[in-house]
Protein backbone atom coordinates (compact mmCIF):
# COMPACT_ATOMS: atom_id res chain seq x y z
CA UNK A 1 0.00 0.00 0.00
CA UNK A 2 2.91 2.46 1.11
CA UNK A 3 4.31 1.55 -2.26
CA UNK A 4 1.76 2.47 -4.47
CA UNK A 5 0.76 5.34 -2.40
CA UNK A 6 4.41 6.47 -3.11
CA UNK A 7 4.20 5.74 -6.66
CA UNK A 8 0.65 7.64 -7.47
CA UNK A 9 2.90 10.62 -5.53
CA UNK A 10 5.80 10.67 -7.91
CA UNK A 11 3.42 10.34 -11.02
CA UNK A 12 1.35 13.68 -10.30
CA UNK A 13 5.25 15.72 -10.30
CA UNK A 14 5.77 16.98 -13.52
CA UNK A 15 8.94 16.88 -15.72
CA UNK A 16 9.33 20.60 -15.92
CA UNK A 17 9.12 20.95 -12.14
CA UNK A 18 11.55 18.00 -11.64
CA UNK A 19 14.29 19.46 -13.81
CA UNK A 20 13.38 23.16 -11.63
CA UNK A 21 13.78 21.25 -8.78
CA UNK A 22 17.15 19.61 -9.41
CA UNK A 23 18.35 22.60 -11.07
CA UNK A 24 17.41 24.97 -8.31
CA UNK A 25 18.51 22.45 -5.51
CA UNK A 26 21.60 22.07 -7.25
CA UNK A 27 22.63 25.87 -7.57
CA UNK A 28 21.12 26.70 -3.97
CA UNK A 29 24.05 24.09 -2.32
CA UNK A 30 26.55 26.21 -4.32
CA UNK A 31 24.85 29.38 -3.06
CA UNK A 32 24.56 28.16 0.22
CA UNK A 33 28.21 27.23 0.64
CA UNK A 34 29.20 30.78 -0.59
CA UNK A 35 26.82 32.16 1.26
CA UNK A 36 28.56 30.50 4.52
CA UNK A 37 31.60 31.49 3.42
CA UNK A 38 30.57 35.25 2.90
CA UNK A 39 28.53 35.29 6.30
CA UNK A 40 31.73 33.73 8.10
CA UNK A 41 33.81 36.89 6.48
CA UNK A 42 31.31 39.79 6.72
CA UNK A 43 30.86 38.52 10.75
CA UNK A 44 34.44 38.43 11.33
CA UNK A 45 34.85 42.12 9.74
CA UNK A 46 32.02 43.35 11.30
CA UNK A 47 32.47 42.27 14.89
CA UNK A 48 36.31 43.82 14.36
CA UNK A 49 34.72 46.97 13.10
CA UNK A 50 31.95 47.15 16.29
CA UNK A 51 34.72 46.28 18.76
CA UNK A 52 36.96 49.27 17.33
CA UNK A 53 33.91 51.26 16.93
CA UNK A 54 33.42 50.62 20.48
CA UNK A 55 36.74 51.42 22.10
CA UNK A 56 36.38 55.05 19.97
CA UNK A 57 33.28 55.47 21.01
CA UNK A 58 34.31 54.63 24.86
CA UNK A 59 37.30 57.06 23.88
CA UNK A 60 36.02 59.97 23.29
CA UNK A 61 32.80 59.49 25.73
CA UNK A 62 35.97 59.21 27.86
CA UNK A 63 37.21 62.74 26.96
CA UNK A 64 34.10 64.39 27.31
CA UNK A 65 33.10 62.98 30.50
CA UNK A 66 37.42 64.29 31.64
CA UNK A 67 36.77 67.38 29.65
CA UNK A 68 33.53 68.00 31.65
CA UNK A 69 34.94 67.16 35.65
CA UNK A 70 38.00 69.50 34.84
CA UNK A 71 35.50 71.98 33.86
CA UNK A 72 34.01 71.46 37.33
CA UNK A 73 37.30 71.53 38.98
CA UNK A 74 38.86 74.30 37.78
CA UNK A 75 35.47 76.23 38.93
CA UNK A 76 36.50 74.62 42.12
CA UNK A 77 40.39 75.81 41.91
CA UNK A 78 38.37 79.67 40.90
CA UNK A 79 36.16 79.65 44.32
CA UNK A 80 39.46 78.29 46.41
CA UNK A 81 42.26 80.11 45.41
CA UNK A 82 40.63 83.40 43.88
CA UNK A 83 38.20 83.90 46.46
CA UNK A 84 38.02 82.16 49.43
CA UNK A 85 42.18 81.73 49.65
CA UNK A 86 42.20 85.85 49.14
CA UNK A 87 38.98 86.72 51.44
CA UNK A 88 39.27 87.53 55.31
CA UNK A 89 36.06 86.55 56.18
CA UNK A 90 36.07 87.98 59.25
CA UNK A 91 35.77 91.61 57.60
CA UNK A 92 34.17 90.82 54.61
CA UNK A 93 31.82 89.01 52.41
CA UNK A 94 32.48 86.29 49.52
CA UNK A 95 28.83 85.87 48.78
CA UNK A 96 28.60 88.23 45.65
CA UNK A 97 31.73 86.26 44.14
CA UNK A 98 30.51 83.07 44.74
CA UNK A 99 26.97 84.40 42.78
CA UNK A 100 28.68 85.49 40.39
CA UNK A 101 30.65 82.33 39.52
CA UNK A 102 27.50 80.43 39.84
CA UNK A 103 25.47 82.22 37.69
CA UNK A 104 27.75 81.96 35.32
CA UNK A 105 28.16 77.72 35.81
CA UNK A 106 23.89 77.35 37.40
CA UNK A 107 23.22 74.35 34.17
CA UNK A 108 26.12 72.36 35.67
CA UNK A 109 25.78 73.58 39.50
CA UNK A 110 23.22 72.94 41.56
CA UNK A 111 24.43 74.35 45.25
CA UNK A 112 27.98 75.94 46.32
CA UNK A 113 28.87 76.15 49.61
CA UNK A 114 31.15 76.67 52.24
CA UNK A 115 31.35 75.16 55.58
CA UNK A 116 33.78 75.60 58.75
CA UNK A 117 35.43 71.85 60.37
CA UNK A 118 32.55 72.71 63.13
CA UNK A 119 29.68 71.99 60.33
CA UNK A 120 28.60 75.81 60.27
CA UNK A 121 27.51 76.85 56.96
CA UNK A 122 29.44 80.01 56.25
CA UNK A 123 28.29 81.05 52.53
CA UNK A 124 26.12 79.13 50.63
CA UNK A 125 24.72 79.96 46.68
CA UNK A 126 21.48 79.41 46.12
CA UNK A 127 21.23 77.53 49.08
CA UNK A 128 19.89 79.55 51.93
CA UNK A 129 20.95 77.43 54.70
CA UNK A 130 21.31 73.54 56.09
CA UNK A 131 18.21 71.71 56.80
CA UNK A 132 16.65 71.61 60.30
CA UNK A 133 18.60 69.19 62.43
CA UNK A 134 21.30 68.33 59.98
CA UNK A 135 24.26 68.18 61.70
CA UNK A 136 27.04 67.60 58.60
CA UNK A 137 29.77 66.79 60.46
CA UNK A 138 28.76 63.51 61.12
CA UNK A 139 28.38 62.76 57.29
CA UNK A 140 30.75 60.22 55.69
CA UNK A 141 32.05 62.65 53.28
CA UNK A 142 32.46 65.42 55.80
CA UNK A 143 34.83 63.38 57.88
CA UNK A 144 36.84 62.10 54.96
CA UNK A 145 37.28 65.20 53.23
CA UNK A 146 38.88 66.36 56.44
CA UNK A 147 41.36 63.58 56.72
CA UNK A 148 42.51 63.69 52.91
CA UNK A 149 43.23 67.26 52.41
CA UNK A 150 44.92 66.83 49.47
CA UNK A 151 41.90 65.08 47.10
CA UNK A 152 39.14 66.04 45.62
CA UNK A 153 36.12 63.81 46.73
CA UNK A 154 33.16 62.82 44.67
CA UNK A 155 30.35 61.19 45.59
CA UNK A 156 27.67 58.80 44.05
CA UNK A 157 24.66 60.40 42.53
CA UNK A 158 22.15 61.06 45.12
CA UNK A 159 18.85 63.32 46.03
CA UNK A 160 20.29 66.44 47.36
CA UNK A 161 19.27 66.30 51.33
CA UNK A 162 21.47 69.45 53.12
CA UNK A 163 20.11 72.41 52.16
CA UNK A 164 16.59 73.90 52.34
CA UNK A 165 15.77 75.50 48.96
CA UNK A 166 12.55 77.58 47.87
CA UNK A 167 11.86 75.02 45.31
CA UNK A 168 9.61 71.76 45.94
CA UNK A 169 11.32 69.13 44.23
CA UNK A 170 14.17 66.92 44.61
CA UNK A 171 17.29 67.05 42.63
CA UNK A 172 19.89 64.76 41.57
CA UNK A 173 23.33 65.51 42.47
CA UNK A 174 26.92 64.77 42.56
CA UNK A 175 28.86 66.14 45.20
CA UNK A 176 32.23 67.56 44.96
CA UNK A 177 33.81 68.31 48.40
CA UNK A 178 37.84 69.49 49.40
CA UNK A 179 39.40 70.67 52.36
CA UNK A 180 39.88 74.20 52.12
CA UNK A 181 41.97 77.23 54.24
CA UNK A 182 39.47 80.02 55.92
CA UNK A 183 41.27 83.20 56.64
CA UNK A 184 40.04 85.41 59.68
CA UNK A 185 42.13 88.22 60.48
CA UNK A 186 45.56 86.95 61.18
CA UNK A 187 44.99 83.01 61.71
CA UNK A 188 43.94 80.19 59.29
CA UNK A 189 41.68 77.01 59.77
CA UNK A 190 40.29 74.30 57.97
CA UNK A 191 37.31 74.30 56.33
CA UNK A 192 35.36 72.31 53.22
CA UNK A 193 34.47 73.61 49.87
CA UNK A 194 31.05 71.90 48.20
CA UNK A 195 29.87 71.91 45.41
CA UNK A 196 26.38 69.79 44.16
CA UNK A 197 26.81 68.97 40.53
CA UNK A 198 23.71 68.70 38.93
CA UNK A 199 23.43 65.12 37.93
CA UNK A 200 21.84 65.62 34.42
CA UNK A 201 24.35 67.52 32.61
CA UNK A 202 27.17 65.06 33.69
CA UNK A 203 23.56 62.61 31.93
CA UNK A 204 23.57 64.53 29.17
CA UNK A 205 26.94 63.31 27.94
CA UNK A 206 26.39 59.51 28.08
CA UNK A 207 22.65 58.55 27.62
CA UNK A 208 22.79 59.34 23.90
CA UNK A 209 25.76 57.25 23.09
CA UNK A 210 24.75 54.43 21.20
CA UNK A 211 26.77 51.37 20.95
CA UNK A 212 25.82 48.94 18.05
CA UNK A 213 23.02 46.40 18.83
CA UNK A 214 21.94 46.43 22.48
CA UNK A 215 25.10 47.93 23.48
CA UNK A 216 25.29 50.53 26.18
CA UNK A 217 27.43 52.53 28.19
CA UNK A 218 27.80 52.74 32.49
CA UNK A 219 30.01 54.26 35.00
CA UNK A 220 31.43 52.93 38.68
CA UNK A 221 33.34 54.39 41.04
CA UNK A 222 36.86 52.91 42.79
CA UNK A 223 34.47 51.53 45.34
CA UNK A 224 32.10 49.64 42.88
CA UNK A 225 29.33 52.35 43.08
CA UNK A 226 26.67 52.89 40.58
CA UNK A 227 28.09 56.64 38.81
CA UNK A 228 25.79 56.06 35.73
CA UNK A 229 23.74 53.59 33.99
CA UNK A 230 20.56 53.85 31.33
CA UNK A 231 18.64 51.55 33.39
CA UNK A 232 19.79 53.19 36.82
CA UNK A 233 16.37 53.58 38.25
CA UNK A 234 15.61 49.60 37.62
CA UNK A 235 18.50 48.45 39.36
CA UNK A 236 18.28 50.41 42.26
CA UNK A 237 14.84 48.82 42.75
CA UNK A 238 16.04 45.57 42.09
CA UNK A 239 14.27 44.95 39.01
CA UNK A 240 17.50 44.73 36.93
CA UNK A 241 21.19 43.78 37.72
CA UNK A 242 24.45 44.62 36.52
CA UNK A 243 28.07 42.60 36.96
CA UNK A 244 29.62 45.59 39.02
CA UNK A 245 31.74 43.40 41.32
CA UNK A 246 33.37 42.15 37.85
CA UNK A 247 33.62 46.42 36.36
CA UNK A 248 35.59 46.91 40.26
CA UNK A 249 38.01 44.14 39.10
CA UNK A 250 38.78 45.50 35.65
CA UNK A 251 41.52 47.98 34.52
CA UNK A 252 41.77 49.95 31.36
CA UNK A 253 41.36 47.22 28.51
CA UNK A 254 38.88 44.84 26.75
CA UNK A 255 37.32 41.58 28.22
CA UNK A 256 34.72 39.10 27.56
CA UNK A 257 32.74 37.58 29.83
CA UNK A 258 29.53 35.59 30.95
CA UNK A 259 26.45 37.34 32.44
CA UNK A 260 23.63 35.68 33.32
CA UNK A 261 24.28 33.45 31.01
CA UNK A 262 25.09 35.65 28.02
CA UNK A 263 28.58 36.59 26.68
CA UNK A 264 29.10 40.37 25.96
CA UNK A 265 32.81 42.26 25.20
CA UNK A 266 33.53 45.13 27.42
CA UNK A 267 35.73 47.74 27.15
CA UNK A 268 37.03 49.59 30.40
CA UNK A 269 38.12 53.19 30.66
CA UNK A 270 39.03 54.82 33.44
CA UNK A 271 38.21 58.91 33.81
CA UNK A 272 41.40 60.92 34.79
CA UNK A 273 41.79 62.07 38.17
CA UNK A 274 38.43 61.39 40.16
CA UNK A 275 39.04 57.04 39.95
CA UNK A 276 35.65 57.07 37.78
CA UNK A 277 35.89 53.81 34.91
CA UNK A 278 33.40 54.11 32.23
CA UNK A 279 32.89 50.77 30.38
CA UNK A 280 31.24 49.80 27.28
CA UNK A 281 28.72 46.91 27.16
CA UNK A 282 28.13 45.30 23.86
CA UNK A 283 26.39 41.74 23.83
CA UNK A 284 27.69 39.28 20.90
CA UNK A 285 24.38 38.58 19.89
CA UNK A 286 24.71 42.48 19.05
CA UNK A 287 27.94 41.53 17.37
CA UNK A 288 26.04 39.47 14.86
CA UNK A 289 24.58 40.42 11.23
CA UNK A 290 21.54 40.78 13.17
CA UNK A 291 22.21 44.72 12.38
CA UNK A 292 19.61 46.16 10.45
CA UNK A 293 21.84 47.34 7.84
CA UNK A 294 23.79 44.53 6.76
CA UNK A 295 20.58 41.84 7.26
CA UNK A 296 18.86 44.46 4.50
CA UNK A 297 22.56 44.11 2.38
CA UNK A 298 22.31 40.11 3.02
CA UNK A 299 18.95 40.12 1.96
CA UNK A 300 18.92 41.85 -1.17
CA UNK A 301 21.89 39.97 -2.19
CA UNK A 302 20.30 36.48 -1.64
CA UNK A 303 17.14 38.40 -2.97
CA UNK A 304 18.76 38.56 -6.28
CA UNK A 305 20.64 35.85 -6.62
CA UNK A 306 17.15 33.65 -6.03
CA UNK A 307 15.39 35.96 -8.22
CA UNK A 308 17.90 35.10 -11.09
CA UNK A 309 18.17 31.33 -10.39
CA UNK A 310 14.43 31.05 -10.61
CA UNK A 311 14.09 33.09 -13.89
CA UNK A 312 17.24 31.13 -15.67
CA UNK A 313 16.49 27.98 -14.54
CA UNK A 314 12.39 28.66 -15.38
CA UNK A 315 13.90 29.35 -19.03
CA UNK A 316 15.85 26.05 -18.91
CA UNK A 317 13.07 24.05 -17.99
CA UNK A 318 10.62 25.22 -20.12
CA UNK A 319 12.84 24.86 -23.50
CA UNK A 320 12.66 21.44 -22.45
CA UNK A 321 9.55 21.14 -21.25
CA UNK A 322 6.80 23.07 -22.94
CA UNK A 323 6.83 20.77 -26.21
CA UNK A 324 6.34 17.65 -23.81
CA UNK A 325 3.57 19.77 -21.37
CA UNK A 326 1.92 20.38 -25.27
CA UNK A 327 1.64 16.75 -26.04
CA UNK A 328 0.41 15.87 -22.70
CA UNK A 329 -2.80 18.24 -23.52
CA UNK A 330 -3.11 16.20 -26.17
CA UNK A 331 -3.16 13.00 -24.24
CA UNK A 332 -5.11 14.58 -21.72
CA UNK A 333 -7.82 15.64 -24.14
CA UNK A 334 -7.61 12.17 -25.77
CA UNK A 335 -8.57 10.66 -22.20
CA UNK A 336 -11.25 12.76 -21.45
CA UNK A 337 -13.28 11.37 -24.58
CA UNK A 338 -12.25 13.75 -27.21
CA UNK A 339 -10.65 11.28 -29.71
CA UNK A 340 -10.73 13.64 -32.78
CA UNK A 341 -8.39 16.42 -31.32
CA UNK A 342 -5.01 16.69 -33.06
CA UNK A 343 -2.14 15.31 -31.52
CA UNK A 344 0.83 17.51 -30.74
CA UNK A 345 3.65 16.43 -33.27
CA UNK A 346 6.08 19.52 -32.55
CA UNK A 347 9.59 19.32 -30.51
CA UNK A 348 12.25 17.00 -31.12
CA UNK A 349 12.27 14.17 -33.29
CA UNK A 350 11.45 11.94 -30.01
CA UNK A 351 8.52 14.23 -29.20
CA UNK A 352 7.07 14.07 -32.80
CA UNK A 353 7.27 10.20 -33.00
CA UNK A 354 5.69 9.68 -30.00
CA UNK A 355 2.95 12.59 -31.01
CA UNK A 356 2.40 10.65 -34.19
CA UNK A 357 1.98 6.61 -31.90
CA UNK A 358 -0.50 8.52 -29.92
CA UNK A 359 -2.57 9.78 -32.74
CA UNK A 360 -2.26 6.53 -34.37
CA UNK A 361 -3.72 4.71 -31.12
CA UNK A 362 -6.19 7.67 -30.42
CA UNK A 363 -8.08 6.79 -34.29
CA UNK A 364 -7.45 2.99 -33.17
CA UNK A 365 -9.42 3.52 -29.71
CA UNK A 366 -12.36 5.13 -31.56
CA UNK A 367 -12.63 2.61 -33.70
CA UNK A 368 -12.83 0.17 -30.97
CA UNK A 369 -15.38 1.91 -29.06
CA UNK A 370 -17.75 2.61 -31.68
CA UNK A 371 -17.94 -1.18 -32.00
CA UNK A 372 -18.00 -1.67 -28.32
CA UNK A 373 -20.96 0.82 -27.82
CA UNK A 374 -22.91 -1.05 -30.55
CA UNK A 375 -22.35 -4.13 -29.21
CA UNK A 376 -23.83 -3.23 -25.63
CA UNK A 377 -26.42 -1.53 -27.36
CA UNK A 378 -27.81 -4.18 -28.77
CA UNK A 379 -26.86 -6.78 -25.99
CA UNK A 380 -28.90 -4.30 -23.76
CA UNK A 381 -31.89 -4.12 -26.05
CA UNK A 382 -31.69 -8.19 -25.62
CA UNK A 383 -31.85 -8.28 -21.82
CA UNK A 384 -34.62 -5.83 -21.79
CA UNK A 385 -36.52 -7.86 -24.48
CA UNK A 386 -36.20 -10.76 -22.65
CA UNK A 387 -37.35 -9.08 -18.98
CA UNK A 388 -40.20 -7.89 -20.95
CA UNK A 389 -41.19 -11.58 -22.43
CA UNK A 390 -41.10 -12.72 -18.99
CA UNK A 391 -44.36 -10.63 -18.01
CA UNK A 392 -46.71 -11.32 -20.31
CA UNK A 393 -46.95 -15.08 -19.81
CA UNK A 394 -46.65 -14.93 -16.01
CA UNK A 395 -49.41 -12.64 -15.97
CA UNK A 396 -51.13 -14.12 -18.27
CA UNK A 397 -51.42 -17.88 -16.39
CA UNK A 398 -52.52 -15.87 -13.56
CA UNK A 399 -55.23 -14.37 -15.47
CA UNK A 400 -56.44 -17.84 -17.15
CA UNK A 401 -56.60 -19.16 -13.56
CA UNK A 402 -59.00 -16.96 -12.77
CA UNK A 403 -61.20 -17.34 -15.58
CA UNK A 404 -60.52 -21.37 -14.91
CA UNK A 405 -61.86 -20.42 -10.96
CA UNK A 406 -64.68 -18.67 -12.29
CA UNK A 407 -66.10 -20.92 -14.81
CA UNK A 408 -65.71 -23.73 -12.06
CA UNK A 409 -67.96 -22.00 -9.93
CA UNK A 410 -70.09 -21.47 -12.58
CA UNK A 411 -69.36 -17.45 -12.47
CA UNK A 412 -69.73 -17.00 -16.43
CA UNK A 413 -71.13 -13.42 -16.50
CA UNK A 414 -67.92 -12.42 -13.98
CA UNK A 415 -65.68 -14.75 -16.15
CA UNK A 416 -67.21 -12.54 -19.22
CA UNK A 417 -66.60 -9.59 -17.38
CA UNK A 418 -62.91 -11.03 -16.90
CA UNK A 419 -62.35 -11.91 -20.44
CA UNK A 420 -63.58 -8.47 -21.87
CA UNK A 421 -60.62 -6.48 -19.05
CA UNK A 422 -57.92 -9.29 -20.13
CA UNK A 423 -58.84 -8.45 -23.91
CA UNK A 424 -58.26 -4.64 -23.11
CA UNK A 425 -54.96 -5.70 -20.88
CA UNK A 426 -53.52 -6.92 -23.41
CA UNK A 427 -54.59 -4.76 -26.01
CA UNK A 428 -52.59 -2.03 -24.09
CA UNK A 429 -49.59 -4.71 -23.26
CA UNK A 430 -48.91 -5.47 -26.71
CA UNK A 431 -48.69 -1.48 -27.74
CA UNK A 432 -47.82 -2.62 -31.10
CA UNK A 433 -44.17 -3.54 -29.41
CA UNK A 434 -43.61 0.14 -27.99
CA UNK A 435 -41.39 -0.15 -24.97
CA UNK A 436 -42.86 3.16 -23.70
CA UNK A 437 -46.20 4.42 -23.36
CA UNK A 438 -47.77 7.39 -22.31
CA UNK A 439 -48.60 7.02 -17.90
CA UNK A 440 -52.15 7.42 -19.39
CA UNK A 441 -52.08 3.95 -20.55
CA UNK A 442 -50.01 2.63 -17.62
CA UNK A 443 -52.78 3.49 -15.65
CA UNK A 444 -55.56 2.00 -17.34
CA UNK A 445 -53.68 -0.77 -17.86
CA UNK A 446 -53.29 -1.23 -13.98
CA UNK A 447 -56.83 -0.21 -14.13
CA UNK A 448 -58.25 -3.23 -15.99
CA UNK A 449 -55.49 -5.34 -14.09
CA UNK A 450 -57.32 -4.24 -10.61
CA UNK A 451 -61.10 -4.66 -12.07
CA UNK A 452 -60.11 -8.48 -12.83
CA UNK A 453 -58.80 -9.20 -9.60
CA UNK A 454 -61.46 -7.57 -7.66
CA UNK A 455 -63.67 -9.97 -9.57
CA UNK A 456 -61.57 -13.01 -8.36
CA UNK A 457 -61.37 -11.69 -4.51
CA UNK A 458 -64.64 -10.25 -3.60
CA UNK A 459 -65.22 -8.73 -0.64
CA UNK A 460 -61.38 -8.89 0.02
CA UNK A 461 -59.80 -5.08 -1.29
CA UNK A 462 -60.92 -2.28 -2.36
CA UNK A 463 -58.56 -0.30 -4.53
CA UNK A 464 -57.72 3.74 -5.55
CA UNK A 465 -56.02 5.61 -8.60
CA UNK A 466 -55.24 9.09 -8.25
CA UNK A 467 -53.31 11.03 -10.59
CA UNK A 468 -52.97 14.43 -12.18
CA UNK A 469 -53.52 15.80 -15.70
CA UNK A 470 -49.72 16.84 -15.50
CA UNK A 471 -48.40 13.32 -15.68
CA UNK A 472 -50.84 11.89 -18.09
CA UNK A 473 -48.78 12.68 -21.06
CA UNK A 474 -45.32 11.60 -19.45
CA UNK A 475 -43.45 8.54 -20.70
CA UNK A 476 -42.68 5.66 -18.77
CA UNK A 477 -42.13 1.69 -19.70
CA UNK A 478 -44.69 -0.36 -19.78
CA UNK A 479 -46.16 -2.96 -17.66
CA UNK A 480 -44.10 -1.11 -14.50
CA UNK A 481 -47.06 -0.92 -12.25
CA UNK A 482 -49.27 -4.43 -12.64
CA UNK A 483 -46.54 -6.76 -11.55
CA UNK A 484 -46.56 -4.85 -7.91
CA UNK A 485 -49.92 -4.45 -8.01
CA UNK A 486 -50.10 -8.23 -8.64
CA UNK A 487 -47.27 -8.67 -5.45
CA UNK A 488 -49.46 -6.77 -3.12
CA UNK A 489 -52.68 -8.93 -4.12
CA UNK A 490 -51.15 -12.06 -3.49
CA UNK A 491 -48.35 -11.50 -0.82
CA UNK A 492 -50.47 -8.33 1.05
CA UNK A 493 -54.09 -9.23 0.47
CA UNK A 494 -54.17 -12.82 0.82
CA UNK A 495 -55.33 -13.02 4.78
CA UNK A 496 -57.62 -10.15 4.42
CA UNK A 497 -61.00 -10.35 4.81
CA UNK A 498 -62.66 -7.21 3.18
CA UNK A 499 -60.41 -4.07 5.19
CA UNK A 500 -57.76 -4.63 2.32
CA UNK A 501 -56.86 -1.12 0.87
CA UNK A 502 -54.57 -0.91 -2.37
CA UNK A 503 -53.90 2.83 -3.58
CA UNK A 504 -52.17 3.47 -6.84
CA UNK A 505 -50.64 7.61 -7.02
CA UNK A 506 -48.85 8.91 -10.01
CA UNK A 507 -47.20 12.34 -9.31
CA UNK A 508 -44.13 14.69 -10.31
CA UNK A 509 -41.59 16.11 -8.66
CA UNK A 510 -39.52 18.65 -10.56
CA UNK A 511 -37.66 16.63 -12.59
CA UNK A 512 -38.43 12.98 -11.38
CA UNK A 513 -41.83 10.97 -12.10
CA UNK A 514 -43.29 8.87 -9.10
CA UNK A 515 -45.57 5.96 -9.14
CA UNK A 516 -46.79 4.50 -5.48
CA UNK A 517 -48.48 2.04 -5.18
CA UNK A 518 -49.48 0.87 -1.53
CA UNK A 519 -51.17 -1.47 0.89
CA UNK A 520 -52.62 -2.08 4.18
CA UNK A 521 -51.41 -5.85 4.00
CA UNK A 522 -49.37 -7.93 6.22
CA UNK A 523 -45.72 -6.36 5.22
CA UNK A 524 -42.69 -7.56 5.21
CA UNK A 525 -39.42 -8.08 7.57
CA UNK A 526 -36.53 -5.99 6.27
CA UNK A 527 -35.06 -9.38 5.26
CA UNK A 528 -38.16 -10.28 2.89
CA UNK A 529 -37.89 -6.56 1.52
CA UNK A 530 -34.17 -7.21 0.48
CA UNK A 531 -35.24 -10.66 -1.07
CA UNK A 532 -37.26 -9.43 -3.17
CA UNK A 533 -34.67 -7.76 -4.98
CA UNK A 534 -32.06 -10.26 -4.75
CA UNK A 535 -31.14 -12.57 -6.89
CA UNK A 536 -32.95 -15.29 -4.79
CA UNK A 537 -36.53 -13.47 -3.67
CA UNK A 538 -37.93 -14.53 -0.44
CA UNK A 539 -41.94 -14.36 -0.68
CA UNK A 540 -44.42 -15.63 1.92
CA UNK A 541 -47.16 -17.34 -0.17
CA UNK A 542 -47.21 -19.97 -2.75
CA UNK A 543 -49.03 -17.47 -5.21
CA UNK A 544 -46.67 -16.32 -7.89
CA UNK A 545 -42.86 -16.70 -7.73
CA UNK A 546 -41.57 -12.80 -7.16
CA UNK A 547 -40.27 -12.27 -10.04
CA UNK A 548 -42.31 -9.45 -11.38
CA UNK A 549 -40.69 -6.87 -8.65
CA UNK A 550 -37.48 -7.58 -9.39
CA UNK A 551 -37.89 -7.59 -13.13
CA UNK A 552 -39.73 -4.20 -12.79
CA UNK A 553 -36.38 -3.25 -11.26
CA UNK A 554 -33.71 -4.38 -13.65
CA UNK A 555 -35.84 -2.79 -16.66
CA UNK A 556 -35.64 0.18 -15.23
CA UNK A 557 -32.13 0.27 -14.57
CA UNK A 558 -31.42 -1.30 -17.84
CA UNK A 559 -33.86 1.78 -19.86
CA UNK A 560 -32.78 5.13 -17.41
CA UNK A 561 -29.85 4.17 -15.09
CA UNK A 562 -28.50 3.23 -11.66
CA UNK A 563 -30.30 6.66 -10.15
CA UNK A 564 -33.85 5.27 -11.28
CA UNK A 565 -35.44 1.95 -9.87
CA UNK A 566 -37.76 0.85 -7.21
CA UNK A 567 -37.87 2.14 -3.64
CA UNK A 568 -39.30 -0.18 -1.00
CA UNK A 569 -40.94 0.25 2.26
CA UNK A 570 -42.31 -2.29 4.78
CA UNK A 571 -43.64 -2.86 8.20
CA UNK A 572 -45.08 -6.40 9.80
CA UNK A 573 -48.95 -5.89 10.05
CA UNK A 574 -48.59 -2.60 8.83
CA UNK A 575 -48.57 -2.36 5.35
CA UNK A 576 -46.26 -2.30 2.25
CA UNK A 577 -45.27 1.11 0.19
CA UNK A 578 -43.70 0.57 -3.20
CA UNK A 579 -42.18 3.74 -5.14
CA UNK A 580 -40.99 4.24 -8.99
CA UNK A 581 -38.59 6.59 -9.76
CA UNK A 582 -38.27 7.65 -12.97
CA UNK A 583 -37.01 10.83 -14.90
CA UNK A 584 -39.50 13.22 -16.51
CA UNK A 585 -39.73 12.87 -20.37
CA UNK A 586 -42.83 13.99 -22.64
CA UNK A 587 -44.00 10.71 -24.41
CA UNK A 588 -43.71 12.48 -27.62
CA UNK A 589 -40.24 13.30 -27.47
CA UNK A 590 -39.40 9.73 -26.29
CA UNK A 591 -41.24 8.18 -29.01
CA UNK A 592 -39.07 10.27 -31.42
CA UNK A 593 -36.01 9.34 -29.56
CA UNK A 594 -37.04 5.05 -29.56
Amino acid sequence: MAKGTKAAHLEKISIRYTIFIYFTISALVAMLLSGIALYVQLSRQFVTAMQKESQAVLGQVSQSVDSYLRTIMKLSDSLYYDIIKNADLSAETINSSITLLYDNNKDSIANIALLSKEGELLEAVPAARLKTGMDVTKEEWFENTLARTDNLHFSTPHVQYIFDNNENQYRWVITLTRAVEITYGTSTEQGILLMDIRYSSLQQILENIVLGNEGYLYMVNGSGELIYHPKMQLIETGWLSENIAAATEYRDGSYREEYEGEMRNINVKFVGYTGWKLLSVTPEKGLSLSNLKMRLFVTFVVASFLLALILINAFISSRITDPIQELEKSVNAIEAGELDTEVYTGGTYEIQHLGRSIGDMAKRIKTLMQDIVTEHESKRKSEFDTLQSQINPHFLYNTLDIIVWMIENEQKQEAVKVVTALARFFRISLSKGKSIIPVRDELEHVRNYLMIQQMRFKNKFTYEIEAGEDVMELACLKLLLQPLVENAIYHGMEFMDGDGEIRVRAFREEDSLWFEISDNGLGMTGEQVEGLLSEKPQVRSGRGSGIGVKNVNERIELYFGKPYGLIIESEPDEGTVIRIHLPVKMYAEAMEKE
